[in-house]
């Protein structure tokens, strides 16, 4: 059709095409336009009077890039080759009249009149409006998953960091969570926060494993340098291999080994650092060849530098706490006198929880009659109000234990009483026992037990046996509900060269076994360990024994007592003395033993060496 009677009449056309809401033009058998509605008009920017008569597929059939497409691929002309089934598509474009070419959406259909084809109908929409939406969903969907994966990655790295309060163990269990995802390899350096010193404490690179674990250690810097900047710098820092090529770059000294042997372009580095202390840095190479990391996962990575400070910080506030109960403990510890040729020896191991720590005690001192008295004891509590308890109970015993010479079974009832009516603190459980005897033996332990565990009797041969005389209630029990309750005396004979073993329940008693199945296993391992060490002394025996039943959770008190050969100290005795009592106690360190044959025996501190030898690695090469 090429003249105007061929041409669809556009009232009729017009009442039915106008408000379809897409653009629709009609062909001839030749492809020549016959009808545009104004929708078409719209999306092409073309009037119909310039379209109609003109051949569609050179008008308006483009490419992406404006180029024309040649006839002969030109899908929507198929219906004019015969087919009689409706084509349709969305990767193709219309040029419009202002020269831009319209991604579509179309359809194509025969033309079919009183039976007879006669053209085609072609049906369109503007595509570009639904590849923004897919555009849009794409990206919302991306950055959903890159949200999910973060959470989920920190949501791991929190649960590997609340794990663990060895910041050493945390920063390992790290490490493999962000390599290989987000980089080549991983590195933390901590600082001391006792000596100042700089360690590498982790490294992960699964290229150079072996290479990863030579790199860990102590990092030697130079004394004339500073600390790396980034150590006190809140902002991550991006550094390139090259430029730790210059001895005066930053992180030249500390860097420069990691990419010489985990090689890399470039890495971020970022600080572990929170508003109470700076603890070091987190560093973690790129993943590509990419001199410059997504700045997503510089936030991320800053993210986890941030929440591992917050684990040293709570490691740290943990360690500050616990070191102020234990020091307060060990204060309230009597460090043990030296009598005769009796040698003694004590234990104290702090709860877990700084909170737990207070009510367990020993205690050894001379009564007025020369007597040797040995305490074993545990306020009911485990906290800091429990050993400010525990210190009332002790020194009402010693007070009435050295005012009144009288068998403990008198004065377990003078200090239920005192207990129940001048102190607030609650029940206690404790053995009192007197060590009586002339020098050189026989010796007699005469004792009462307040409701706490028995002591162990281990002789020279290794035979054990609880001493399970002597049983009442607790301290703080009778007189409080008037039950008229009373502590029997018991007494035992005590054989030359045996030890005597007081402890409390911290020892044989936790949340994996009961307390009848620990204290099987104290009385096993304390006769192997008898047999085992001849001639060892009590501090060796104790000392092994904690190593063999590593108690845990609850805090542990342990007196140990070993009595001397028969005949030993006295007057016609001329063997040569035993080595003298090791001055190593759970006490606090620098106080004397009152009582004591040596005078102004002061308690050594358990801890100095170790401080020293950490001071003495601190110190920079010369």
């Amino acid at each position: 059709m090429t003249g105007s009677s061929d041409v669809v009449d556009p009232d009729f056309a017009g009442a039915v095409l106008r408000d379809l809401g897409a653009g629709v033009f009609t062909l001839d058998a030749d492809g020549l336009i016959t009808y545009v509605n104004p929708w078409a008009e719209r999306l092409l920017a073309r009037s119909a009077a310039r379209m109609l008569g003109r051949d569609a597929h050179d008008l308006l059939h483009r490419r992406p890039d404006g180029g024309r497409v040649p006839r002969e691929e030109c899908l929507m002309r198929t219906p004019l080759t015969g087919s009689r089934d409706a084509v349709e598509g969305s990767e193709e474009y219309f040029l419009r009249g202002d020269g831009t070419a319209l991604p579509i959406i179309w359809s194509t259909t025969p033309l079919m009149r009183n039976g007879v084809r006669d053209g085609l109908v072609v049906v369109f929409s503007d595509f570009s409006l639904h590849r923004d939406a897919e555009a849009r969903t794409a990206a919302h969907t991306a950055a959903l998953e890159a949200l999910t994966s973060r959470l989920n990655l920190l949501s791991e790295v929190s649960s590997v960091l609340m794990s663990s309060r060895d910041a050493t163990a945390a920063a390992r269990r790290l490490l493999p969570l962000l390599v290989p995802g987000l980089g080549e390899w991983a590195a933390v350096d901590l600082v001391d926060t006792r000596s100042g010193a700089l360690e590498r404490v982790a490294v992960r690179c699964p290229a150079h494993p072996r290479r990863a674990k030579h790199l860990t250690g102590p990092l030697h810097l130079s004394a004339t340098k500073p600390r790396p900047e980034v150590v006190r710098d809140p902002h991550p820092f991006l550094l390139h291999a090259s430029e730790v090529r210059d001895d005066r770059a930053p992180f030249a000294d500390t860097h420069r080994a990691l990419f010489e042997r985990l090689g890399g372009h470039a890495a971020t580095v970022v600080p572990i650092r929170s508003r109470r202390q700076h603890y070091g840095t987190l560093t973690v190479a790129c993943a590509d060849d990419s001199d410059t990391p997504p700045e997503a996962e510089v936030r991320l990575l800053a993210d986890i530098g941030h929440r591992l400070a917050l684990v040293l910080d709570n490691a740290s506030l943990y360690d500050e706490q616990r070191n102020v109960a234990a020091t307060m403990q060990r204060q309230l510890l009597a460090p043990l006198p030296q009598v005769d040729h009796l040698r003694m020896t004590a234990r104290y191991l702090p709860a877990e929880s700084a909170m737990e720590i207070g009510g367990d005690w020993y205690d050894a001192f001379l009564l007025a009659d020369g007597v040797m008295a040995l305490v074993i004891g545990d306020v009911v509590g485990h906290d800091l109000q429990a050993a400010a308890h525990m210190a009332e109970v002790r020194n009402m015993l010693r007070a009435l234990a050295w005012t009144h010479v009288e068998p403990p079974s008198m004065i377990m009832r003078r200090l239920d009483e005192a207990v129940t009516h001048t102190s607030d603190a609650p029940m206690a459980t404790l053995v009192f026992a007197r060590v009586e005897g002339p020098e050189g033996g026989p010796w007699q332990l005469h004792w009462v037990n307040a409701g706490h565990p028995p002591p162990l009797l281990i002789t020279r041969d290794g035979g054990t046996r609880f001493l399970t005389g002597g049983h009442g209630p607790l301290i703080g029990m009778s007189a409080t509900m008037h039950l008229g309750l009373s502590w029997p005396d018991a007494h035992e004979d005590l054989p030359a060269e045996s030890t005597l073993l007081f402890y409390t329940d911290g020892l044989v008693e936790s949340r994996e076994r009961p307390i009848d199945a620990g204290m099987a296993k104290l009385r096993h391992h304390a006769s192997v360990l008898v047999r085992r060490l001849p001639g060892k002394s009590v501090d060796v025996f104790c000392d092994q024994l904690l190593q063999r039943l590593a108690p845990s959770g609850d805090d542990t008190a342990l007196l140990a007592l070993r009595l001397p050969a028969a005949g030993a100290g006295a007057p016609e005795d001329h063997s040569p003395p035993p080595p003298p009592q090791t001055p190593h106690s759970p006490a606090a360190p620098n106080r004397a033993a009152p009582g004591s044959l040596e005078e102004e025996s002061p308690v050594q501190d358990t801890t100095q060496a170790t401080r020293e030898a950490q001071q003495h690695q601190s110190r920079p090469e010369a």
